[in-house]
């Protein structure tokens, strides 16, 4: 999917994009995302701390109508694996409000530590 960076192109945007002081920030990080994304404006529509299920979805990529892409929810983590992070994606049902969309979606884990540069990100589609 063209839509999607991985996280090898995240990582050196990452860098670029944000300050050594707050690299690995949750807020940076969802910033980075935004930036990413930016060209895909007119595709989706970014939610920030999305209401979701039993808990709030860090970043959801909404779709504006008629267009045949995924929907893309993403769920930063902290100081924990990208695995618990698509754990909690699904556990909390965070997919709720797309619903009605009947195309498909992507859940997106990407794990961070405070100290060190090094993410790592589970895709899955559904």
């Amino acid at each position: 999917m063209g839509c999607i960076p991985s996280i090898f192109v995240f990582q050196p945007f990452l860098s670029e994009s944000t300050s050594i002081l707050k690299y690995n920030d949750e807020n940076a990080l969802s910033c980075v995302i935004n930036l990413a994304f930016y060209s895909a404006r007119n595709k989706y529509k970014m939610v920030r701390e999305l209401p979701a299920g039993r808990g709030f979805a860090d970043v959801v990529f909404v779709l504006w109508r008629n267009v045949d892409l995924p929907a893309i929810i993403i769920e930063l983590k902290w100081k924990k694996d990208a695995i618990t992070a698509i754990d909690q994606i699904k556990r909390k049902n965070y997919p709720a409000p797309l619903k009605e969309y009947a195309g498909e979606v992507i859940l997106c884990a990407i794990s961070y530590e405070k100290s060190g540069k090094e993410h790592n990100c589970i895709i899955e589609r559904i």
